[in-house]
């Protein structure tokens, strides 16, 4: 009997386990650049949704800061690839307790909107994002492009980044998602 219990615990340890890891992971749908007047611009689409632990800090009053990374590079087969544009954008994620809104702030662009979900919809949608001048990236070659999604830890008040270092719920990110274009 005890062999049948350390199999059926370690099923159940196996399912929550492969949960749990499904459960804090950002998922790029789809990705492309496009030339608009004279700069490139990112449409993306993530889909993900926020951890119990992180709804819970926001309503305690921590905030959550998400960065979007882009990256382009032009391969090169005689030598490392050259990065021609790195650019990021810093997105806060706050809740009033006085308001009961949830705020998300990047730069000077600020909305405020009722849900966690809310929150999720905007974050998972990037439209129209500029990422590089037409000069920056001269016709004729062909470019590698990857994005990313990742929850800020290291923004995190310090007691949490302690936390966040071990608490798979504090670590939501995607892989970087690669594509090639030619302007």
């Amino acid at each position: 009997m005890p062999a049948l219990s350390r199999f059926l615990a370690s099923g159940l340890l196996l399912l929550f386990v492969s949960g749990a890891a499904l459960a804090d992971v950002i998922t790029v749908r789809s990705a492309e650049l496009t030339e608009v007047e004279d700069q490139f611009v990112l449409n993306a689409e993530f889909d993900f949704s926020l951890t119990p632990t992180l709804e819970e800090a926001l309503l305690k009053g921590i905030s959550l800061y998400f960065v979007l990374e882009v990256e382009i590079a032009r391969p090169r087969w005689y030598w490392f690839d050259e990065k021609l544009v790195t650019a990021q954008t810093t997105y806060r994620v706050s809740y009033s307790a006085l308001t009961r809104q949830y705020r998300l702030a990047s730069g000077l662009f600020s909305q405020t909107v009722a849900s966690p979900e809310d929150v999720v919809r905007l974050l998972s949608r990037v439209t129209s994002r500029p990422v590089a001048r037409v000069e920056d990236l001269p016709r004729g070659y062909r470019y590698d492009a990857a994005v990313r999604l990742r929850l800020d830890g290291n923004q995190l008040p310090k007691p949490f980044q302690v936390s966040a270092l071990a608490a798979r719920d504090w670590q939501l990110q995607s892989d970087w998602y690669r594509w090639t274009f030619a302007p």
